[in-house]
């Protein structure tokens, strides 16, 4: 069957991680990417290019020569997207930026990934991972502020572009569909940060109006009788079977598995936390998994990525396939991520060698049609969503934020939340802005009939669930597209619909466990989550990403389908710079709480007032010399180097360093160690990465905003999350049952107060 984007081609100039990597999403989803190298091969020479390149066809081109420099040109005039992340102003240099490729070809989807966007006064700055891990605060716990940067190994700013401009491509290729118009994307790596914040930057301003997080103290990391650790679940799944499971069920005479009882009683909670470490030393950590597994809750061991790359629910889901690869044989890689069911993806070739391919590629130019501008605009478009409506089922982050990326877009989201979950809707002021909200019970008979009333109206509907819970009440996929054939039903879990773990619940902390992220950030210690929910947001982008690929296969044949995508999966695309497992594989990355980057040249210092973060390739040793009193530094190697220049780096401020390495062509910036500092920074407020606005019921609330950034049909934050319910009579009047409302509320079908914005 062809894929989603079978007929695209993308001519991809990216290089390092960003720009690679969004064009691995779309070859793994069928398009033909036309991968460019200079005449060397990748500037980063790393195992993980045979992921990044995967699907893709090469060809190895010198910009400074004018017959190169006019080839890329010619590709650029025949493809459907061009991917580019070097620092802002290098191809309008080369005379390939976005306004001469539009001029050339109007229907082009034109796509930059920049460390800081355009306007960003940084915007000359190398952007190296870790540069821009400094300046978006990454580099924290995830419990608070820390006194020194805390590295991580994952290149979330790189990945979260990528996922941030896949799912903008699309949508823009969606858009080009109606109006025949092409258009420029940004998407800053610095931008890209703040929806992996998220919640964690969510501010009610008003502590009276704050619902308490409940982020229950059964929830967290425990060593086992064998030494190892597991991942426990906070409760909130099937607690009574797991206290019986356990053997604990006397707890309850002292009151140990009364949560708020404990979360307000000192004496109490200190003894709960003695007795669940010594509970958890009874048995090895696999015995526990299997048994909270057996309940039906929520526990993982903390495995390396090694370990994960051999569990059978990693291999039953694909999300770890084979690849033979020219350059290191037989090799295990991540999976796909984004999935769907009648326009499959697939890694169709291994990674080419640099150059394989320019005797085909450019004998296509020759025979390649050029494309033209429309006679005239097809249709004028507000958003690249315009007039799709999708019903929103999802709970918690990462299902409800593929409805809130699918508003931002401009798609008419109805968030339809359970009247009787608890009271609260869980980071509601984060994941459901822009959108209407309705509190339906679907347990109900004639709550299922409103939503099948709704269901006639809609385009997409998006689910959480686990495995089989919605197909209990009659409204899995099956049921959907019986009643409407053409939907587009999205399906978000913890670790994919298929394999023997499909129906375990999980959350955000059990796929950093499991995947090997934990062991990784907490070293040879205990292991430690990472500062943002990154698998949460993640997936919710790579359930948008799928979304808009079966959105643009709907409108060219008509045709609806089932698509997915899982924490997991999303865990194994974080990581992929080192998820790959082949003969004489050496898992020498970066770990650890003590860790301040990946070697001499890409790691923090400290200053005399403070830290800043170092950037360049290790080959840059000679750039240090331009720095005073540095002018005999590139003798050294190594550990020596790393030491003479954290004494050197003490004598003077983070501003005097970052100013002149800047200077001398290294990538400085100062590392921001607490969240509120950059959440308040003014050209962040200015740019809409935060924004504080008044919320119905509960007055000023902080959240961040959208990244990306779309010429044509640009994106929008959307209104403030509604008061939970709020929307109830305008959703009944679309489908006609305004007059209905009263007795619906008075049954308990509806409800619109009571119901907190968690």
């Amino acid at each position: 069957m062809p894929s989603a984007l079978s007929g695209i081609r993308v001519i991809d100039f990216g290089q390092y991680i960003a720009g690679p990597l969004t064009g691995m999403l779309l070859a793994d989803n069928g398009a033909d990417v036309i991968h460019i190298d200079p005449p060397g091969g990748p500037v980063w020479d790393t195992p993980a290019n045979a992921t990044w390149h995967r699907g893709k066809r090469s060809i190895c081109l010198d910009l400074k020569q004018p017959g190169d420099l006019d080839t890329a040109r010619q590709l650029m005039a025949s493809a459907d997207v061009v991917i580019e992340n070097f620092r802002p102003g290098v191809m309008e240099r080369l005379r390939l930026g976005s306004e001469a490729a539009l001029v050339a070809n109007p229907q082009l989807i034109y796509c930059a990934l920049p460390g800081f966007a355009s306007d960003d006064p940084r915007a000359s700055v190398r952007a190296f991972e870790g540069v821009v891990g400094a300046a978006s605060a990454t580099f924290r716990p995830h419990d608070g502020k820390a006194e020194r940067p805390i590295y991580t190994a994952i290149p979330i700013a790189s990945v979260y572009a990528a996922f941030q401009a896949a799912v903008s491509i699309t949508l823009a290729l969606n858009a080009r569909q109606r109006s025949g118009l092409g258009q420029r994307i940004e998407v800053p790596l610095f931008d890209s940060m703040f929806p992996s914040i998220g919640a964690r930057g969510l501010h009610v301003h008003d502590p009276a109006k704050a619902v308490p997080s409940r982020a229950g103290i059964w929830g967290g990391n425990f060593e086992c009788a064998d030494g190892r650790w597991v991942h426990y679940g906070s409760g909130n799944q099937n607690f009574r079977e797991f206290v019986e499971a356990a053997g604990i069920a006397d707890w309850d005479r002292e009151g140990l598995t009364d949560i708020d009882r404990i979360l307000f009683d000192p004496a109490l909670y200190e003894t709960y936390q003695q007795r669940a470490r010594d509970l958890f030393k009874t048995r090895t950590a696999q015995e526990w998994e299997d048994l909270v597994a057996a309940a039906g809750s929520e526990c993982a061991v903390c495995r390396t990525s090694a370990e994960w790359f051999e569990h059978p629910h990693a291999r039953e889901t694909k999300m770890v396939i084979e690849v033979d690869d020219p350059t290191y044989g037989p090799m295990l890689q991540p999976g796909l991520n984004a999935r769907l069911s009648r326009t499959p993806g697939a890694v169709r070739h291994a990674a080419p060698k640099p150059d394989q391919h320019r005797v085909e590629i450019l004998r296509e130019l020759d025979t390649r049609p050029q494309p033209t501008a429309p006679a005239q605009t097809m249709a004028t478009l507000r958003s690249a969503l315009d007039g799709v409506r999708v019903l929103d089922l999802c709970i918690i982050l990462a299902g409800p934020t593929c409805g809130r990326t699918l508003a931002e877009f401009g798609a008419d989201v109805i968030k339809i939340d359970n009247p009787q979950r608890g009271g609260f809707i869980q980071s509601h002021n984060d994941v459901n802005r822009g959108k209407r909200s309705i509190l339906l019970d679907l347990k109900s008979a004639e709550g299922r009939d409103i939503f099948w009333q709704l269901v006639d109206t809609a385009d997409v509907v998006a689910q959480n669930y686990r495995a089989g819970k919605l197909e209990k009440l009659g409204l899995g996929y099956e049921h959907v597209r019986e009643r409407k054939p053409d939907i587009i039903y999205a399906s978000l879990n913890a670790y994919g619909h298929i394999g023997p773990w499909a129906s375990r619940p999980g959350h955000e902390q059990f796929a950093q466990a499991t995947s090997g992220m934990q062991r990784r950030f907490g070293g040879d210690g205990r292991p430690m989550l990472q500062a943002n929910p990154v698998n949460d947001y993640g997936t919710g982008f790579m359930g948008a990403y799928a979304v808009a690929l079966a959105l643009l296969h709907r409108q060219r044949t008509g045709e609806g389908q089932h698509v997915d995508s899982a924490l997991a999966y999303t865990a194994m695309t974080l990581q992929s710079p080192y998820m790959q497992l082949y003969p004489g594989k050496q898992w020498d990355e970066t770990r650890g709480q003590q860790a301040l980057g990946s070697g001499p040249l890409h790691r923090a210092y400290q200053a005399c007032d403070g830290w800043f973060f170092l950037g360049a390739r290790a080959d840059e040793v000679s750039r240090l010399s331009a720095l005073d009193g540095l002018a005999g530094i590139t003798s050294l190697t190594g550990n020596a180097l790393e030491r003479t220049l954290e004494q050197h780096f003490l004598t003077q401020s983070v501003d005097h360093w970052v100013t002149r390495c800047n200077a001398a062509g290294l990538g400085a910036q100062r590392c921001i160690l607490d969240l509120p500092e950059l959440l308040n920074d003014p050209w962040v407020v200015a740019h809409e990465l935060t924004a504080t606005r008044e919320h119905d019921d509960i007055g000023l609330v902080t959240t961040c905003g959208p990244a990306p950034r779309l010429s044509r049909t640009p994106v929008r934050m959307g209104y403030p999350a509604p008061k939970p319910g709020a929307h109830a009579r305008s959703i009944l009047a679309d489908i006609g049952l305004e007059d209905r409302l009263e007795s619906l509320i008075a049954k308990g079908v509806i409800r619109v107060d009571g119901v907190l914005a968690g």
